[in-house]
């Protein structure tokens, strides 16, 4: 590929399902059912959206914005916007780094559950005991980690146009089959009515913390992703309606994913005579424990199982490609090293970090950084660390440094920019003061000084 000739998406349509594609993924399917749930159910919903149209819509604006503008990925974009910001560019650089191999580690996970489907195996994952000592294991994770690698490498070997967007286009639709079925089933509608119903007493300043973590994870923001996405994005496609589009896309599957999970756990309940609670565990636990127990007891619980699993390798994928286009477009751009170098270099990278994060939970468990394996430690210091940092300084840049109408600017030339004022206050004040209180939160918590 030219360095002069960069890809780009053929229109509106192919940047916004890539890029919803992008902030589609594992975290929408077991993540936010958790929080939703944990943080009161119709209130965690409110919050999220409230933060969504704000602090969400303003970052999105200014990533795809900065991107779109300098015709580069992060390295490069925050340099040319200004010199004293370049390491900026390497900081959001280092977020996908880290994060692409641990979550190919859990990708991997899930092809191995739908294999388990596939083949009738599905009572068998449904023991409460198998997912702890499968990926305690030393081969056979790392086996289905790679297999998830290889899937991604694939389809970024094609090309932007030629993988990411078809690819996306398929699998974007293919995300709301389940959620009917599981509505229909018995005692559902008294986990519709918990998840869709505000309970104003469950409010606190961690439901809005809680929110606020989930739409970093969720929508894509501070890893340069959303930046390279922009670098993509043709001039006259309307930046401001296609980032509301994203939104949409992000925050409907993630409420479908709810719908999908929570009726399916009172359901379950029912069946067994269970607290709901009691289903309702945080994390791997919710997908890879507790929902193959709620297919065990479901009728036809083993094709539904597979082809819950199915979607979300789907949704997996669509995640893990923008997360790899991201580090192979900063090497690309950084090296002037062609397309194809760029991926190997970016598969040697992840290799061995996934490698290490599949193995933390095995025969490298002993090696604790800050008291966490290397598979929590890479999701701490990425998430949790590093994001918000990012975040915070592109909001001192768009801000306070190049000004907000170095991005308004950039908005209008493809489309009057209907929420202007939305944008500068966000930019300038929201945003900025909302990610210093989950900067402060993330790293208190994380680091076990407080416990919620």
């Amino acid at each position: 590929m030219s360095t002069k000739q960069r890809s780009s998406f053929t229109g509106k349509l192919g940047f916004v399902l890539a890029a919803a594609g992008s902030a589609v993924g594992l975290g929408n399917i077991w993540r936010f059912p958790y929080l939703a749930a944990e943080y009161g159910g119709g209130i965690f919903l409110l919050v999220y959206l409230v933060l969504a149209v704000t602090f969400g819509f303003s970052l999105m604006i200014a990533e795809i914005a900065i991107g779109r503008k300098t015709g580069l990925s992060a390295i490069g974009a925050y340099e040319k916007l200004s010199k004293k910001f370049t390491w900026l560019g390497w900081l959001s650089s280092i977020v996908p780094i880290i994060i692409l191999p641990y979550y190919c580690v859990v990708g991997g996970w899930v092809i191995k559950y739908f294999s388990a489907y596939v083949t009738g195996a599905g009572g068998v994952v449904a023991d409460k005991d198998y997912f702890g000592g499968f990926i305690g294991q030393t081969f056979e994770p790392v086996v289905w980690f790679a297999v998830f690698l290889g899937l991604t490498a694939l389809v970024v070997f094609l090309g932007v146009e030629k993988g990411i967007e078809k690819v996306s286009k398929i699998m974007m639709p293919l995300l709301v089959i389940i959620a009917v079925y599981g509505l229909t089933l018995p005692g559902a509608m008294d986990g519709v009515k918990y998840y869709l119903l505000p309970d104003f007493s469950s409010f606190s300043m961690t439901t809005v913390f809680a929110a606020m973590g989930q739409l970093f994870y969720s929508m894509s923001l501070a890893m340069g992703i959303m930046i390279t996405y922009g670098s993509y994005m043709k001039k006259d496609v309307d930046l401001e309606s296609s980032v509301r589009h994203i939104e949409i896309f992000d925050t409907g599957i993630a409420f479908i994913a709810g719908l999908i999970v929570i009726p399916a756990v009172y359901s379950t309940a029912v069946a067994t005579g269970n607290p709901a609670e009691e289903y309702l565990t945080k994390g791997a636990g919710l997908m890879f424990t507790t929902i193959p127990q709620i297919f065990s007891v479901m009728p036809g619980g083993n094709v539904i199982g597979m082809l819950f699993f199915l979607l979300v390798i789907f949704a997996a994928l669509t995640s893990s490609i923008s997360l790899m286009e991201a580090v192979v477009s900063i090497i690309h751009d950084k090296f002037k090293l062609s397309r194809h170098i760029s991926c190997v270099i970016t598969i040697v990278i992840s290799v061995v970090l996934g490698v290490l994060s599949s193995l933390g939970f095995g025969i490298l468990d002993g090696i604790k950084i800050f008291g966490k394996n290397m598979f929590d430690f890479f999701d701490f210091a990425s998430n949790s660390v590093l994001m918000p940092i990012a975040a915070l300084f592109t909001c001192i840049l768009v801000g306070y440094v190049i000004k907000p109408k170095t991005v308004i600017e950039e908005v209008e030339i493809s489309s009057k920019f209907k929420g202007k004022k939305l944008f500068i206050v966000g930019i300038k004040y929201i945003a900025p003061v909302f990610i210093v209180a989950i900067l402060v939160f993330s790293i208190l918590e994380g680091t076990g000084v407080i416990n919620i």
